[in-house]
Formats: structure tokens, sequence, C-alpha cells
């Protein structure tokens, strides 16, 4: 949302505290030394006392403050690097999923295929500030949460942060906050985590929210022992760098409730990454709706469910593996494969969470060694699903999170047995990629039909244009409208 607005119009933003842009920049008032996210209540500023900035770590490098009332980081995060794929959002994603306490800078560096002084200079000119102040704000805004919201001690919040000593991290929380971490947990909420392992924690996202949408498409796809889900709540186990995990959330206003357990809390950076991406927190909800909704065969579809999300991945291998076991079959059949995938070759944890989920979705090596017996259907396609994998468990194949869009569907059209459906579903969910429509799918057509729009793949492509960059968004709305059991 901040490309391509000029001062004027982000001053408008936040005279008008729009709440709307919370997240997708913050302003700096020179006169206080603090930064504010456009919908701070304090008065307005006068625009000369007002610069902007894409991220509060350009606002802390030029010697800024979080302000104590608006509280800028406790907002969902900027929707630029899910509409943006160049290496910037490519690297706030990999920032977000916290590579830079795992792998340093260097291994930040290699991912996206450039020297470390290179992407320091590109995302200082990009962004305000290199990759390490923009993983130095991620932990204080990790850390503010764990802060306020559980009753970790400090020294474990800290770690937990992804920070290298307490030290570091007293530095940096009296640096951003202006307080110390004890006065922080004082201004918090009422501590409500049970232990060093169990996390509740709140996490912002935007409104309008379709969370009965949400719960509803993760619920058709459940896999047993992994996944639990209802028209409230959705959890499930996952593997995480530290170890086995799992989760649980539910909707509130305003924000998702979530509770996790943690082999690591380390893992706590990469965890809320996911969640926040599988539920699609940080879209652009009233934007999105207001452009698809100027088509006069999507406003009452828009208007019926407004805030939809696209749901994303925990897991980008495991998002791949589902995509080609549920190529060309219904969700049901497709689920009852994955059943049985999970119930035979799944990691078995050494105790069943709260909810009862007992495995971790099995890896890419466990199918390719034992899924010939498993797998059903014709002999070519479980060919094909079996060498995929076994390019996954090598390396051979990589997927990823924050893989350039054009360059990841090259690598999977590469492959035998993936086609254009698989490759888009993969954007969509792994990437978060807001433009496609995959005109290929019989209940996008469907859906496309049942509303006066065209239904032959090549029109249906052509239509697609004019609700370009959404199309993704368009693609959820067909589904929905489609009804029916052939929905991906």
């Amino acid at each position: 949302m901040l490309a391509g607005m000029d001062f004027e119009q982000r001053y408008r933003a936040v005279a008008t505290r729009d709440a709307r842009f919370d997240g997708a920049f913050v302003l700096a008032v020179r006169t206080t030394g603090i930064y504010c996210r456009p919908s701070c209540p304090a008065r307005t500023p006068k625009p000369t006392n007002v610069e902007f900035f894409a991220t509060s770590a350009a606002a802390h490098t030029a010697g800024y403050r979080a302000c104590k009332r608006c509280l800028p980081e406790a907002v969902p995060g900027s929707p630029e690097w899910n509409l943006r794929s160049d290496a910037a959002a490519r690297a706030m994603r990999l920032i977000a999923d916290g590579v830079v306490e795992r792998e340093g800078v260097p291994g930040l560096a290699a991912r996206l295929g450039y020297t470390t002084r290179h992407l320091n200079r590109l995302l200082t000119a990009e962004l305000g500030a290199g990759p390490l102040a923009l993983a130095r704000a991620h932990r204080a805004q990790t850390a503010r949460e764990l802060l306020i919201s559980t009753e970790l001690p400090v020294a474990d919040v800290a770690f937990a942060s992804g920070f290298g000593s307490i030290r570091q991290f007293n530095d940096t929380m009296a640096a951003v906050f202006d307080r110390t971490p004890a006065q922080l947990r004082a201004g918090g909420r009422h501590p409500r985590s049970g232990g060093s392992a169990t996390l509740h924690l709140s996490l912002p996202v935007r409104e309008p929210f379709d969370a009965a949408g949400a719960f509803a498409w993760l619920a058709a796809r459940a896999v047993s022992g992994v996944e639990t889900a209802g028209p409230d709540h959705y959890g499930r186990t996952l593997a995480l760098p530290g170890g086995p995990a799992s989760f649980d959330v539910r909707a509130e206003p305003g924000q998702l409730r979530l509770t996790a357990r943690l082999s690591r809390l380390e893992d706590v950076t990469p965890l809320l990454y996911r969640v926040r991406r599988l539920f699609d927190a940080d879209a652009d909800p009233v934007g999105i709706d207001a452009a698809l909704a100027q088509v006069p065969e999507l406003a009452a579809s828009v208007a019926a469910t407004p805030g939809i999300r696209l749901p994303g991945a925990v897991d980008p291998q495991e998002m791949l593996l589902r995509a080609l076991v549920g190529q060309q079959i219904s969700v049901a059949a497709a689920r009852t494969q994955l059943n049985r995938l999970t119930e035979a070759l799944g990691t078995r944890l050494a105790h069943p969470d709260e909810a009862g989920r007992d495995r971790l979705f099995p890896t890419a090596a466990a199918i390719a060694e034992g899924g010939r017996t498993i797998l059903v259907g014709p002999r070519q396609r479980i060919d094909n699903i079996l060498a995929i994998t076994a390019r996954l468990a090598s390396g051979e194949l990589s997927l990823g999170f924050a893989d350039d869009p054009d360059e990841q569907r090259r690598r999977l059209l590469a492959e035998p047995g993936i086609g254009e459906w698989t490759a888009d579903y993969v954007a969509m969910r792994v990437l978060g990629h807001p433009d496609i429509l995959p005109v290929g799918d019989v209940a996008v057509r469907t859906g496309a039909k049942r509303l006066g729009l065209p239904d032959r793949p090549a029109a249906l492509r052509e239509w697609g244009r004019t609700v370009s960059p959404w199309r993704s968004y368009a693609s959820l709305q067909l589904w929905r409208v489609s009804a029916t059991k052939e929905q991906r």
C-alpha cells in the first residue's frame, strides 16, 4: 500500500486516522522523536514536522522511538510483502521467518542470491534499514508480545525472541520502546501462559476478517492425526527448526488467539510468521474488497463474504505434496489419500498434544520411500509423485516461502507430473501470490458460470485481467460461489 503513495496521500491517511494503513508504514514526528501508526489518536502533527518510513526498523535507525500511546508494533504486518515479489519483499518474508537468527545475514543473502554487502545496500535503499536492523525490529515486536502476554522469565523472552544476550535485549527494548522489559510487562495484559513450552499469544489481524471462511477451508482439508478444525477453530502439529510443535487458533475481534506448544522457545518467531501467513493476516481486506466489488458480477459475492482470505501454508514441501495428491480428484478423495499416507508414514510424536494430534505430516523422504504401496491412482501419476518427493528429499528440487514467483513456476513446471494448476495453486498457498486465476480449475469455472462470467479457460483468463492484481482473491470468490465438492 505504501508503494506508489506520495507524501500527501500518506499524510491524508494519517489525518483521517485510517487504520487500514496500520503496519503499511509509520510516521515519525521530528519535534517529539517518536513514530506512530497512521491511526494514532494523538493530534495530527503539522506536515513540516512529519516524515514517513516503510518499516519501523527504518524509524529506529533514524533515531525515533515507538509511541507509547498507539503502540505501532502491535499491528498487522505490511501487505506489501505478499503483493511485491522483488528481493526486498522476499527478504522481509525470510526475516519474519527467523532466517537471520538461524543462519545470520550471510544465510539470508545466500538464499536470495546476493552478497551480504549488496543485500545491505539494497535493503537500506528500499526500506531505510539493513537486514540486521530489520531483524532487530522483528525481535523487539516478538519480545514485546511475549512480555505482555506470557509469564516467561525475562531471560527466556530474550532468547526466545532471537536476541544473543540479555544486554542486547535490554538495550534494544529501551531504544525502541523507551521502556525496560519490566516496565513493558507491568503495563501488559494479565499473563495467561502455562509454562515455558506453552504460550498464549494475540496476533493482530486486519478487519473485516472472514474467519468462518478460513476455518471452513482448512476444516475441509484437515488431515487426521495432524489437524483438527471446526467452524470457529483450527489447530495442527508441524515440524519447526527446533523440533515438533503444535498450535491452536481461534478468531476474536481484530485478532487471532494463538495457543502454541513448542519444543524450543526459539521457534516462536517462525511459528508466528507461519500462522500469520496461514490466515493471510496481513492482507488489506478493505482495498481488495473495494477493487473486486467494482466488478458488477462479483459485487454481491464480495458483499456476502467481506474480508475473504487466501489460506497459506506452514510448510512449502507439504503444500506441494498435498497439491500433487489432489490433482484431478475431489477434496474429499484427496483427504482420504492424505489420511492414509499420514497414518502409515507420518512421524509419530512421543505424546499426543492436548487435542489428541499424535503425528506430523509425512516428509518427502518418507513418501518417496514408502508411498508406492499407499498411493492409489494411475501408475504414471504415482511414479511422478514419488520422483518429485525423492527430488525434494535430496534437495535437487527446492521450494520456499520467499522464492521468486517466476523462477518457482519454471522450476515446478519442469517436473514431470506438475502442470499449470499445481504450479498456480502452490504459488497461491506458499507464496501468498495475490494475482493467480487458475482457469483450468473446474470449480473456478463453475463459479464463473454461475455469476455470468466467461467459463471457458481462454475467455476467463482474459477477463481475469480486469481484476488484477487481485486475481487470487477473485478465485476465492469463484470457489466460494461454486459451492461444490470440486473445490481445491
